[in-house]
């Protein structure tokens, strides 16, 4: 792998951040050339470029689509597990699912990943309704959306090896929710799979066309964007909430500056925002 001392110059550094800020708004911060190096040593050396400066030239021509594709890949943080701080997929069940009872519900996980969000999701509807019966209109749908494409294909196909199937997820819910197709390989059963919907998104692109949801899930992807594109990308989805849904952040990222547009709700552990 090409080190940042002979493949990162200075120069070289600030064309790719500001590429990478334009084409997918993650903004790096100055001294992250080690992980610039690290995530594109293979496609630098495979590509024969010695100098990061020859990818953004080539990633700036036309028709540079699947090396751009390829570059995003590289770049965007796919860390997961099921149930990930599991305060939102409580205050989902709890307080959330009981007032949707007039039509059917529709989620949108916006930085969905290898899957596990939005799968999560599933399972907590599962749930809810083994409980409460009859309180959710029937027709629940999730839309996962990434901007990562292979990412993507794999949360698509719901299979995950041991490893990934016991990261925050108890032998109950293994059993019940997902099938062992060989070994080392668990598959996500039908029921949790028919309800989502997965999507290739940009979120600096427009959403509108995704149409109204009653939840949204927007956690640990802020923190990678400017401030201002922050607050497009919350008023925009402010604009994609139906009257009174919900967002969720990351437990590291708060929504400030949007009191207009949502309320915070204490729930004890936790908080999600209402629109108003």
């Amino acid at each position: 792998m090409l080190s940042s001392t002979n493949a990162i110059t200075p120069n070289g550094y600030l064309r790719f951040r500001d590429f990478l800020q334009k084409v997918c708004g993650i903004s790096l911060s100055d001294n992250k050339q080690y992980l610039v190096a690290s995530r594109l040593g293979k496609i630098l050396e495979r590509e024969n470029f010695s100098k990061i400066e020859q990818l953004v030239d080539a990633l700036e021509r036309a028709g540079s689509t699947k090396l751009k594709e390829e570059v995003i890949n590289a770049m965007t943080t796919n860390e997961t597990l099921w149930f990930r701080d599991s305060h939102p997929f409580k205050i989902l069940k709890e307080k959330i699912l009981p007032e949707m009872t007039k039509s059917p519900l529709k989620i949108w996980s916006a930085a969905s990943s290898t899957g596990q969000e939005p799968y999560s999701i599933s399972m907590v509807i599962e749930e809810f309704k083994a409980s409460r019966p009859g309180v959710l209109r029937p027709g629940e749908k999730i839309v996962a959306t990434d901007i990562c494409t292979n990412i993507l294909q794999h949360a698509k196909q719901g299979e995950y090896d041991s490893l990934a199937i016991a990261r925050g997820l108890g032998d109950d819910m293994q059993r019940k929710y997902f099938d062992k197709i060989n070994n080392t390989t668990w598959k996500v059963k039908s029921s949790l799979s028919a309800r989502i919907d997965f999507r290739y998104l940009n979120l600096i692109d427009s959403f509108s066309g995704l149409g109204k949801f009653d939840v949204i899930f927007c956690r640990n992807v802020l923190i990678y964007f400017t401030a201002d594109l922050k607050m497009d990308i919350l008023r925009r989805m402010r604009a994609s909430l139906n009257p009174g849904g919900y967002l969720f952040l990351g437990g590291s990222e708060a929504l400030s500056g949007l009191s207009d547009l949502f309320e915070i709700v204490q729930c004890h552990p936790g908080i999600v925002y209402r629109a108003k």
